[in-house]
């Protein structure tokens, strides 16, 4: 079988492979975002232990889906001859149970259960007959592995990894597969034979993020703005009815998960709970922590806590890229015409967005920022920070504190120019002036540092020049960093 190169996903690849090596019983659940390529490095990375595979049918019955499952039991481990009917799922996983005792051999043997969460339908005890096939058999096997894989990211944390039942306790190793980072996703284009600067991927990953299979449509001798035209704004482009699409598949009843994305679209500072509820006319209780903690789990929304605040009064903010860019421009540009995103990435709102999109990047590149900085071995805390002043004189927000325990503090201000910047006398003040109100609000008597991030990096003047006391540009963020989690 010809071997795949599977780009990035380093940590990810050496677990997989520890796993099918070692000689106990494994049950592994990996999860992540539609498109993120989970069945990709499954199916790649243990092409040849994997004996048998079934991928859960979306929204159907029990009996379809248990008919699905059999009928591939037949073929993979029964040499494509029939099976007995199962009724249920405890008597498909007896099936299974003894099909396998069959194929084993001293190797070990990957049984791949794919999109986990739609095999569990309305009253199919398809869980507890997973539970009592796992307990009773599958962990009792040193030579077997059983991964469990599902685009429902909060389903598979709730139900699988955080199970209060049969499997509590029971995943041996998870993988939580995110987007592609600046660094891999150069990678993958160049793989591609996609020869682009980094300016230009840098506006690419504003618009739909390190999402791999988004990057597939991506084609060489084309800008990243012509690319985003044809793949968003043109009716048979792959992007231009992905939003309805992404939700629907990862929730069952998505129309309040939807109210909770646009409201923090419609607010890039972000919201805090009690905000979200007012605005989302939503209840208080329990239901809304498990709201955001799905769409935060499947990486939509991100929570981050203010400097000097607890858990508690986290803000969120929505940090996925495509939803981002496709309420911001798509939605009321479906004209389906050619050339729409060249007109519209010339306006003032582009220019608006772009510097908030950049902040996003940047607060998802942090060990990038931190290894730049030489910081990485420092342990540290990031937040973001707005000051409670209530006049415009006393006003002032920080894209990006790092509160480190070497006694120093880094204030990013983050800046997306296509040129060098310059930092003119009036920026320069307000720079200063947002240092002075930090540190009284902040009751601070650590070393204050100005860092500055910007994608061209930083021109040198009188106004810079004692001001700003590291620059980093945005050749910093493309590197490759050890993911932790």
């Amino acid at each position: 079988m010809k071997e795949v190169n599977i780009i990035g996903r380093e940590e990810e690849k050496l677990l997989l492979e520890s796993i099918a090596a070692n000689a106990s019983a494994d049950l592994v659940a990996v999860y992540g975002r539609r498109r993120i390529g989970k069945t990709y490095l499954i199916r790649n990375c243990l092409q040849k232990q994997i004996v048998f595979e079934y991928s859960g049918i979306h929204n159907v019955e029990t009996g379809v889906q248990l008919a699905g499952y059999c009928k591939a039991l037949s073929k993979q481990l029964n040499n494509n001859i029939a099976l007995p009917e199962a009724g249920d799922w405890f008597a498909a996983f007896e099936l299974t149970t003894k099909l396998l005792q069959k194929k084993m051999r001293r190797k070990k043997a990957v049984i791949f259960l794919d999109e986990f969460p739609w095999m569990q339908t309305a009253k199919s005890n398809f869980l507890a007959a997973f539970e009592q096939f796992w307990n009773t058999w599958g962990s009792r096997q040193n030579n077997i592995a059983v991964i469990l894989c599902g685009s429902a990211a909060s389903w598979m944390i709730q139900n699988v990894v955080r199970n209060k039942g049969g499997l509590h306790n029971r995943i041996t190793q998870k993988i939580p597969l995110q987007p592609f980072t600046l660094y891999e996703t150069e990678l993958f284009l160049k793989s591609r034979n996609v020869q682009l600067n980094r300016y230009q991927v840098t506006q690419l990953y504003m618009a739909w993020g390190g999402v791999p299979h988004y990057l597939e449509q991506v084609s060489s001798g084309l800008s990243a703005a012509q690319i985003i035209d044809r793949t968003c704004f043109t009716k048979n482009g792959f992007l231009y009815n992905e939003f309805t699409d992404l939700y629907k598949a990862l929730f069952d009843s998505a129309d309040r998960h939807f109210k909770v994305i646009r409201a923090l679209a419609a607010k890039p500072m972000g919201l805090n709970r009690n905000e979200i509820i007012k605005v989302c006319k939503l209840q208080s209780g329990g239901s809304t922590s498990t709201l955001l903690e799905e769409l935060s789990a499947s990486g939509f929304i991100t929570p981050y806590i203010p400097v000097g605040k607890k858990t508690k009064d986290s803000i969120y903010k929505l940090t996925d890229e495509y939803s981002l860019f496709y309420l911001k421009f798509m939605e009321n540009n479906r004209s389906g015409s050619k050339g729409a995103w060249l007109r519209l990435s010339d306006t003032p709102a582009w220019k608006s967005w772009s510097g908030l999109a950049f902040e996003s990047i940047c607060m998802k590149h942090i060990p990038a920022v931190k290894k730049a900085l030489g910081i990485s071995g420092i342990y540290s805390e990031t937040a973001i920070w707005k000051s409670r002043g209530n006049s415009s004189n006393d006003k002032a927000q920080i894209d990006l504190v790092i509160n480190r325990r070497d006694n120093c503090i880094n204030l990013c201000e983050i800046k997306f120019y296509e040129n060098i910047f310059s930092l003119d006398k009036k920026y320069a003040a307000a720079l200063q002036k947002k240092k002075n109100i930090f540190r009284q609000e902040a009751k601070t008597n650590k070393q204050l540092f100005i860092t500055l991030i910007t994608s061209a990096g930083l021109l040198a003047n009188e106004n810079s020049i004692g001001l700003i006391d590291q620059q980093l540009k945005l050749d910093d963020l493309f590197i490759n960093w050890q993911k932790e989690g």
